[in-house]
């Protein structure tokens, strides 16, 4: 009795799983198809935005980087033509000696200026 109640229960379990392979109707299927394109498509365009917006963060740290790299390589040159212009002027005397001393420091200024003025997001 034991062996027929086992038998009954393998028959009814290999039955059940039978069903489970059952094929979808074509309909069932394209609704499933469709549904699994909508979801990839919108997961794919996700990222796309995603790529997009870090693509626009590093070209945008990078031009600040930029920026920020010219701006101190104008001032740098600019100190040093500073340092030039104040030695060559040690070969003048008295006033002559100042007044180039105040231009060499004018001019100084004035690439400070420009170089605040061209790299103004530094």
């Amino acid at each position: 009795m034991n062996s027929r109640i086992l038998l009954i229960g393998v028959a009814a379990a290999l039955l059940g799983l039978a069903g489970c392979q059952k094929a979808e109707s074509p309909n069932e299927v394209q609704a499933d198809v469709d549904k699994a394109q909508q979801e990839a498509n919108r997961e794919l365009t996700d990222a796309q935005q995603d790529q997009a917006d870090n693509v626009a963060d590093a070209n945008r740290d990078a031009q600040h980087e930029t920026s920020e790299s010219s701006y101190d390589v104008a001032i740098t040159r600019a100190e040093g033509d500073h340092k030039v212009a104040v030695e060559q002027c040690e070969a003048q005397g008295g006033d002559a000696q100042q007044a180039c001393k105040e231009q060499a420091d004018a001019a100084l200024e004035v690439a400070k200026a420009d170089a605040k003025a061209a790299y103004p997001n530094r």
